[in-house]
């Protein structure tokens, strides 16, 4: 055997530390947002009610799983993957730079105006965030699939290093910023993400000689096979940096200005144009019964995906101000901040990885197809939330409950995300006609858009429309009907997937 050709290119491993540093600025962001929202306008924070907080962290985290579409498109057609994670990295540096402005100017007993300029700083910095993130998340993953040719053996291997990586990162975050931000100040904890992603840029711009030729635009030639960025790509870059923070400034200069049934209205008139050019483009570019029935199929597994994700990523929201009010943190002298809980998933996933892909290569022909794993994952996830409902039911400001109700919450919910999450996209690219697998890669994203800004926006929702209802049983219920649904109907799904699994 040819060793050296099992090697994987140093390029991976140029990939690898940027996504690391990469999520290391997300999720410590993440783990802090609500909290930061929440926190009294003494201790730095906005005193915003929690239902506020977590609309906001709704609409944040779904809009981050939009912006990527857009910013596919532009990298292939446009400026490739290179130009375009730098770009990300930088617009998200400042993104998490603006936060941590908005707590570095605050000050006790301020008068309005200067909460007035802390706000306005929190959603630039937000807004920053979301579109860079645009740029970034989907062009590195395309980057480490472009390291190997089709049917590399190696492929599979990369992207099970590289989403080690990804978990490195998540586990990493909220144990450094979520203690600085919550025992130093929220522009320590905000700050040391911005470094972070700061890092994480200047590595992939300092290595990317080991990446040879990926990764540039499509109109770009090559005379030997390694390339850097040149004088021209970096003053496309500093257009593009300017661009979108002009872009992000003059938007909420204007968005703020408008009523709000205006806004409403920008909002539907947007996802109604939207939705119709999917369903004009799926359209066009689907032909035969095999093809529209496997899109029927991709269709249903979307509707499912919003009841697990909106469940799962309670996680950054009403989880994190349970460990924060309910949860008895101290361990002798030292008390675990809230936000550190938020490691305890990543913590899992590297652990429960391997035995995951380990048992379905075990069971072999008893191995489930992927309408019963995703039920596996829908039902693990209400568990999950009984567990959760049960933890809720027990705690008070004056009874505060042990964190092994949230770990072992946390431990369901991974199982349950290691069950439906890792086919997922798979899945999409299997059944997807070759036309339109991108915009079926896009329909996706957008139905994990929805289910994040329903798990931020559903406490609000109950209270409106079902007062008496807890939020845990709420999600028990929902979660666990469409777990059953699921295996009902897991035979007749089966049958539109047309032989693929």
């Amino acid at each position: 055997m040819d060793t050296a050709s099992q090697k994987h290119p140093q390029g991976l491993w140029v990939l690898f530390f940027t996504e690391m540093w990469e999520r290391f600025s997300y999720y410590g962001m993440r783990a802090l947002l609500v909290l930061y929202l929440t926190s009294s306008i003494i201790n730095g924070g906005f005193a915003y009610a929690e239902n506020h907080a977590l609309e906001i962290y709704g609409i944040f985290t779904g809009l981050v799983y939009l912006t990527p579409i857009l910013g596919g498109i532009i990298a292939d057609r446009l400026i490739g993957q290179r130009k375009s994670i730098i770009i990300g990295g930088i617009i998200m540096a400042l993104g998490q730079a603006a936060l941590a402005y908005s707590e570095y100017i605050a000050e006790p007993g301020a008068g309005e105006a200067l909460q007035v300029l802390r706000e306005y700083w929190l959603f630039i910095g937000l807004g920053l965030l979301i579109l860079g993130n645009g740029f970034f998340k989907p062009n590195i993953s395309t980057m480490v699939g472009r390291l190997y040719a089709d049917g590399d053996p190696r492929k599979d291997s990369a992207f099970t290093i590289f989403y080690m990586g990804i978990n490195l990162g998540a586990f990493l975050a909220p144990l450094i910023a979520g203690y600085l931000g919550e025992n130093i100040g929220w522009s320590w904890g905000f700050g040391s993400v911005s470094v972070g992603m700061i890092l994480g840029t200047l590595w992939f711009w300092l290595q990317e000689r080991k990446l040879g030729t990926i990764g540039f635009g499509p109109k770009r030639t090559f005379q030997t096979d390694v390339a850097r960025l040149n004088g021209r790509d970096w003053l496309d870059i500093l257009a593009w940096v300017l661009g979108i923070i002009a872009f992000i400034y003059l938007f909420v200069e204007v968005w703020w200005t408008l009523p709000e049934d205006v806004t409403t209205w920008i909002i539907r008139i947007v996802a109604i144009a939207g939705i119709s050019v999917i369903a004009y483009i799926i359209i066009k570019n689907t032909t035969g019964k095999t093809e529209w029935s496997r899109i029927g199929a991709i269709l249903v597994f979307c509707f499912f995906n919003i009841f697990f994700w909106s469940g799962f990523e309670q996680a950054g929201g009403t989880f994190n101000l349970f460990a924060r009010d309910f949860t008895d943190r101290v361990i002798g002298s030292f008390e675990i901040p809230p936000s550190w809980f938020q490691s305890v998933n990543a913590a899992l996933i590297v652990g429960l990885a391997p035995v995951f892909s380990m048992l379905w290569v075990w069971l072999g022909r008893r191995n489930p197809n992927t309408p019963v794993k995703f039920g596996l994952g829908l039902f693990l996830l209400s568990m999950g939330f009984v567990v959760m409902y049960l933890a809720d039911t027990k705690a008070s400001a004056t009874n505060l409950v042990s964190p092994l109700w949230l770990v072992t919450v946390y431990l369901l919910h991974t199982m349950g995300e290691l069950c439906l999450s890792p086919i997922g996209l798979s899945m999409i690219s299997k059944l997807s006609p070759p036309k339109i697998t991108s915009l079926m890669m896009g329909l996706w994203f957008a139905s994990t858009a929805l289910a994040n800004y329903l798990a931020g926006a559903l406490r609000s929702i109950l209270e409106v429309y079902l007062p008496d209802m807890n939020l845990f049983l709420f999600l028990v219920i929902t979660s666990g009907s469409a777990a059953l649904l699921m295996f009902i109907i897991s035979p007749w799904l089966k049958k539109m997937m047309r032989g693929i699994d």
